[in-house]
């Protein structure tokens, strides 16, 4: 029999009614064997996700206030679903214990991890399954980095010696047995974290959406759907911000070669988005699997008579960015230009240290900053086979009005970013789906 993976998002987990949702989907299929639960999220659009509850608790904590308040909103909040699911769970003791430890004044991921943990040990419970703390199995070192190897074995070991069992999400433990939160979002690397640990056939994450829209449906009328993506592709969408999954969440699970499939909860029966390294044959996909982009850009354009005649040029001139620590994401070149374009919040603070370095170092004859600028990838690894792609994303765009400030084409062929004005992002978008895509 496979063995499956699922992890339940903080969406799906948000009081009774939903978590009834998640015990019927497990249950559906023997082979969830492991579940990995989030903290409750939102039940409503004005409320109030428990991990921020238990941020805001550590908060007035910390500078001396009175907690109870938020304390007891937390522990209402688990005891109406503990009510409504009819469970046997003692929740004031639970209480009781965060408050005890919490009084001896643990670092602030302790509490915040307190979400998962609890939901984890209600699940558990209703299911009739086992519950393993995250905190025995998923390690970090004492600089507080994940320790994959260790955690792998251990986690694995555990895991493959029970039937069946739920695991919290987000955390897990230093050397000396203090709680370590991942990032926000970290209970997506848990969920890959088991899925690699017990060698899963699949890894599957259960929120709020049928998977992945090949682009964004607050610019595009109904986009249709990314049934199946690759890898390499998630990593460029998810580069412009256009995924479901947590990014870090991807690494376990694809040097293992497993597949993760993004599913609904509260749509079950949709087949969602498959996500592998690679696609089967049998399956027809557009050469575009998804449009992209995130505004907030700059350029810093570069001239030099005969720059291409001087060795290692490029290379200084990024490692002037690199040393005042600020990334660059694309570097279009031409015989005596070189243009760098970079996030504009971590560049504006250090602009003038950058082009007085630029200046003393290179001595250019020109500097062109463009500021207010827009990136777009057109992502697809069916592109390459295709003659003509490029001419078909200038010709939208031309049609649609929009002045092309940057072009730049990854070596792969899997992508074409594209720069334009922020004030053309939202209709350049829309250009590109329809001729792409729609």
């Amino acid at each position: 029999m496979r063995t499956i993976t699922a992890k339940f998002g903080g969406t799906s987990l948000a009081d009774a009614s939903q978590i009834r949702k998640v015990a019927d989907i497990i249950k559906a299929n023997p082979e969830r064997k492991y579940v990995v639960a989030s903290a409750p999220g939102k039940r409503f659009s004005d409320d109030i996700k428990v991990t921020d509850l238990l941020y805001s608790c550590y908060s007035e904590f910390a500078k001396g206030s009175e907690y109870s308040d938020i304390l007891a909103k937390i522990k209402a909040r688990y005891a109406d679903i503990i009510s409504e699911l009819g469970i046997n769970f003692d929740i004031s003791a639970e209480i009781e214990t965060i408050e005890y430890e919490l009084r001896k004044y643990p670092p602030a991921d302790y509490l915040a991890s307190r979400g998962e943990y609890l939901n984890s040990k209600i699940i558990a419970q209703l299911l009739g399954w086992a519950f393993v703390d995250a905190a025995e199995a998923i390690f970090f070192d004492e600089n507080g980095i994940f320790e994959p190897a260790k955690t792998y074995q251990a986690l694995g070991e555990k895991l493959k010696a029970l039937p069946c069992a739920v695991i919290p999400g987000f955390y897990g433990s230093m050397p000396d047995g203090r709680i370590k939160t991942f990032s926000r979002g970290g209970s997506d690397i848990t969920g890959s974290i088991v899925a690699r640990s017990v060698g899963a056939d699949l890894y599957e994450n259960w929120t709020d959406v049928s998977g992945m829209l090949s682009a964004d449906p607050r610019i595009v009328d109904k986009p249709k759907p990314i049934e199946y993506i690759t890898y390499t592709e998630l990593r460029e969408l998810s580069y412009m911000g256009a995924s479901v999954l947590h990014e870090d969440a991807v690494f376990p699970v694809r040097t293992a070669g497993i597949p993760v499939n993004i599913r609904n909860t509260n749509s079950p029966d949709d087949n969602g988005t498959l996500i592998a390294a690679s696609i089967p044959h049998d399956v027809k996909r557009n050469p575009v699997t998804g449009i992209a982009g995130r505004k907030g850009f700059s350029s810093i354009r570069v001239e030099k008579s005969q720059m291409n005649g001087q060795t290692g040029f490029g290379a200084r001139l990024l490692h002037i960015f690199a040393r005042n620590g600020v990334p660059f994401e694309h570097c279009p070149t031409g015989i005596d230009t070189i243009s760098v374009v970079v996030n504009s919040s971590a560049f504006d603070s250090k602009r003038d240290d950058i082009l007085r370095e630029i200046k003393n170092e290179l001595s250019p004859d020109f500097i062109t900053i463009e500021k207010n600028l827009a990136a777009i990838a057109v992502v697809g690894e069916g592109m390459i086979s295709v003659k003509g792609m490029a001419a078909k994303v200038f010709t939208a765009l031309a049609e649609a009005g929009v002045n092309i400030r940057m072009i730049d084409q990854g070596s792969d062929e899997l992508n074409i970013i594209i720069g334009v004005d922020e004030s053309d992002y939202e209709k350049s978008i829309k250009a590109l789906y329809a001729a792409m895509i729609q």
